[in-house]
This record gives structure tokens, sequence and C-alpha cells, in this order.
């Protein structure tokens, strides 16, 4: 992503500021956070802001304004046709299966998901759409968007801007960084839903079991008397 990097630097002020609003709202409005680099661009943000091109406050708030407008399109978009665009995914590649766990743990987390997917590239393409799937309430999904929003834009503009000519190792960090939160959400969803499976085991065993117990009780009543 460097010669993003370097092209975002040699735009002048206001097309930068440009670039921090649409490249965070492009990546979750439009599922392509994989390969649209928001984060990027809002670090490289708080560096002009370093560098006097832009004022702080006004990078913080288009950061904030793209993130949090992005989310909601792609919230939308979920809602109306996330489902048919699913469906249309070959199932080599997303099980229906996959898609039902996902909704029933978004389901589960509510805000907290929205919050914390907005955390990680991977899941900033993904969450708003799986939240407008599982009909999440609007008021909920606003509530924590504008929260994460909040926190994440403010957070990488403030990284550019306090780490100034050292920007390359914070942008590589920050990257870094957002894969292992990846890593350890999917390791975290992949043990719930490991023992909602052993849960679901026992008790299928302890109804298949019920019948004989009772039929036991009846056969030892029958002998006595």
């Amino acid at each position: 992503m460097s010669w993003i990097s370097d092209h975002l630097l040699a735009l002048n002020g206001t097309l930068v500021l440009l670039a921090v609003f649409l490249l965070p709202a492009l990546e979750s409005s439009v599922f392509l956070g994989f390969v649209i680099p928001g984060e990027t661009a809002v670090v490289i943000g708080g560096v002009t802001a370093y560098n006097g091109r832009n004022e702080l406050w006004a990078v913080i708030a288009v950061a904030i304004a793209g993130a949090i407008i992005g989310d909601s399109i792609g919230y939308a978009v979920g809602k109306r046709w996330g489902d048919s665009l699913l469906g249309r995914i070959p199932h080599r590649l997303i099980k229906p299966a996959h898609v039902s766990q996902s909704k029933d743990m978004i389901a589960r987390l509510g805000g907290r998901a929205v919050f914390a997917g907005r955390f990680a590239a991977a899941l900033r393409a993904l969450v708003p759409g799986l939240c407008g799937v599982s009909d999440m309430r609007y008021r909920t999904f606003a509530l924590w968007n504008v929260l994460g929003g909040a926190f994440w834009a403010t957070g990488f503009v403030l990284l550019g801007y306090f780490a100034g000519a050292g920007w390359h190792q914070v942008e590589h960090y920050a990257s870094v960084a957002s894969w292992i939160f990846v890593g350890v959400i999917v390791v975290v969803i992949g043990g719930l839903l490991y023992l909602k499976h052993r849960a679901e085991k026992r008790a299928s065993a302890r109804f298949e079991e019920a019948p004989e117990a009772q039929e036991a009780v009846l056969d030892t009543a029958q002998q006595t008397n």
C-alpha cells in the first residue's frame, strides 16, 4: 500500500480531505474493504495535519463522517439486497450454513459486533451488510456505528498526526494489528460455535436417553407389581 500512501501525500490538502472521506466510506458501503485502503487514507490525513497542510479537526471530522456514512450505506444495501447478493455467490465460496451462523452471531452480539467490526479491515467490509441482512434494528446499529466510527477515525488520524515523519512504521503496525484482531475474532467465534455444537449434542443425547429411562422405570414398576 506504500504507493497509494505516496500518491495521497502528493495531493493538495483539499483532495486529501476528499480521500479521507471517500475511502473509508467506500470500503464498507460497497464491500471493498479488502482492496480500498480506508485505514491508510485516514492515517495519511493525520500526517497532512502534522505537516500543516490540513487542520487536524477537519481531518478528524471528514474521517468520522466517511466511516459512519459508509457503514450506514452498507447496512442499507445488506437490508435491501443482502440475501439476494449472498444467494448468487457460489456455495463453494460461501456456504449457506456459514451465512446462517454469521447471522446468529450478529444477533447474539448485537451492537457490539458493529463496534468491534470497525477496527479490522476484513470485518469493516462485511459487518454492516450482515447487520442489515440480520434485521438488526437501525437505531441499535446507528448508535454503535457512530461510537465505532468516531473512536476509529479519531484514533487513526491521531496516529498519523503524532507519528509525523515516521508514519510508514505506524501504517505497517496498524495493518498487522488489524489482521491480528481478525484472527482473535475468528478464534473466539469458532470457540463459541464449537461450544454451542457441544451443548446441542449433549441436549440431543439427553433427549434420546429420556424415553429409554422412562421405559426402564415402567419395566421396574411392572416387575414389582
